[in-house]
């Protein structure tokens, strides 16, 4: 990471998943202070339908998956970390697969957010995938999880409820019903 801002940088953790950093940085107005960053390799994460964009109506399957940090379930929508030099498309097509058993015909980006840019430089990737055959999953051995279809209708009302509040689930779902297109750039209840 290349940031002009940043005076030094120190390693205090290694994970797995994340690494912890205490960074001094030179902020806007020339002082400087120390900021802890969890550095992140990034993720993709992909809202799958079983049926064409330009249904009025398409199915969304969903997963509802046990997370520990949010002390039980959590719909979801197929997503996963980026291995090292992989590609978030590419990311997306295996996550999808891992967690769902589906392979997608089409994979198309929607946008890139930062999760939570006060404290960590992650940046997941969100696409909107279509054209599903289904296969095997291949689940992690801490992924305790099980798949839903829902129409795309259904979904943003349980948004609405706060029934869905992965904060990922949430962008990417309003974010397709927004703006999706389908393969022919037609809009569908997008």
């Amino acid at each position: 990471m290349n940031n002009p801002a940043r005076v030094s940088s120190r390693r205090v953790y290694t994970g797995r998943v994340l690494n912890l950093d205490i960074d001094t940085v030179r902020f806007p107005d020339a002082s400087q202070g120390e900021l802890e960053i969890i550095r992140h390799s990034g993720a993709s994460a992909v809202v799958p339908l079983l049926d064409d964009p330009s249904h009025a109506d398409p199915r969304v399957v969903l997963i509802r998956q046990y997370r520990y940090a949010a002390d039980g379930y959590v719909y979801e929508i197929p997503a996963g970390r980026l291995d090292k030099e992989e590609s978030p498309d590419v990311c997306a097509h295996r996550e999808l697969e891992e967690e769902t058993g589906y392979r997608a015909a089409h994979m198309k980006p929607l946008i890139s957010v930062f999760t939570t840019p006060g404290f960590t430089d992650e940046r997941i990737h969100l696409f909107l995938a279509w054209g599903l055959t289904s296969g095997q999953e291949h689940r992690e051995r801490d992924e305790f999880l099980t798949t839903l279809t829902l129409p795309l209708s259904q979904v943003l009302q349980m948004i609405e409820r706060s029934e869905i509040d992965d904060a990922k689930t949430v962008v990417a779902l309003l974010y397709a019903a927004a703006f999706g297109h389908d393969s022919q750039g037609r809009r569908g209840i997008y």
